[in-house]
């Protein structure tokens, strides 16, 4: 069960589907919602410590006008979470992007879940590039919400991306709660035959979720690579899914964080809700 949440509050985007989905999460499952913001110090200001006192005492100054910025986000939130009666609290961070990814990542890993916002490939923003630092360093699920999101978060229609991968079993796994109280299941394969063995095959989920006492139905569907992602996402739309669940691909080379195909595409156009695992 998720009793222990992190939700990354946005800065220099729009916050209110964060604050929004995240607070009506905790409020549905009697959780403890921890809330974080960044105010970013630019990466040039750091550098000025070697300087001296002067030049320090420049740095200390742009760290507390982010810390004022990342509590005027918080301001928000606090306001939303206490109207709703959950139990809460907030943390303002100060830093530049590099610190703020390790802390936010060392923060999310003594959570059951951490919530974010999707990238908006349309706006040059740091907070761009937290939920993705979030993903690799987290160590456990991680929801992604659409910018577009709007209205309280529900799980009634679950999807779950099935390609028989280690990714993809992870996430069925730290989904099991949502996947508990899910209305209806559904098992959406991309190539089955070329992508799973008998042994991980969508029909061996069926019978391994059977066992949860869950009961599925499953889609299966073709698609070149270029489509897999549109795919889903348009039998997610016929579906009327709520949520999706599947593995959360990529691999870091060297302090580059580089996405899966699919796990990038997803990001970039997501239209539902997606719980990722790395």
């Amino acid at each position: 069960m998720y009793k222990d949440i992190l939700v990354h509050i946005p800065t220099e985007r729009p916050m209110r589907s964060a604050i929004d989905g995240s607070i009506s999460l905790a409020a549905k499952l009697n959780a403890h919602l921890d809330a974080v913001a960044v105010g970013y110090v630019a990466t040039s200001a750091a550098y000025v410590m070697e300087g001296g006192a002067t030049v320090a005492a420049v740095f200390e100054l742009e760290r507390e006008r982010a810390v004022e910025r990342a509590e005027a986000a918080l301001a928000v939130f606090k306001s939303e979470a206490a109207n709703a009666g959950i139990s809460y609290a907030s943390h303002a961070l100060g830093s530049i992007p590099a610190d703020a990814a390790g802390s936010l990542g060392e923060m999310a890993r003594l959570h059951d879940l951490s919530v974010v916002l999707q990238p908006d490939p349309t706006q040059g923003s740091f907070d761009n590039d937290m939920p993705r630092e979030i993903l690799f360093q987290a160590g456990g699920p991680v929801l992604f919400l659409p910018y577009t999101f709007r209205g309280a978060f529900k799980a009634n229609r679950i999807g779950i991306c099935w390609d028989g991968s280690r990714l993809a079993a992870r996430a069925v796994r730290d989904a099991a709660p949502f996947l508990a109280r899910a209305a209806e299941i559904v098992i959406i394969t991309i190539n089955e035959t070329e992508a799973a063995s008998n042994e991980a095959s969508a029909n061996s989920l069926t019978k391994h979720l059977r066992r949860r006492g869950l009961s599925t139905r499953t889609v299966a569907l073709s698609a070149t690579r270029a489509d897999i992602q549109p795919t889903i996402l348009s039998l997610a739309a016929d579906e009327s899914l709520d949520l999706l669940v599947m593995g959360g691909y990529g691999h870091s080379r060297l302090q580059e964080r580089v996405l899966g195909g699919v796990t990038r595409a997803m990001l970039d156009a997501m239209t539902v809700p997606t719980l990722m695992s790395h």
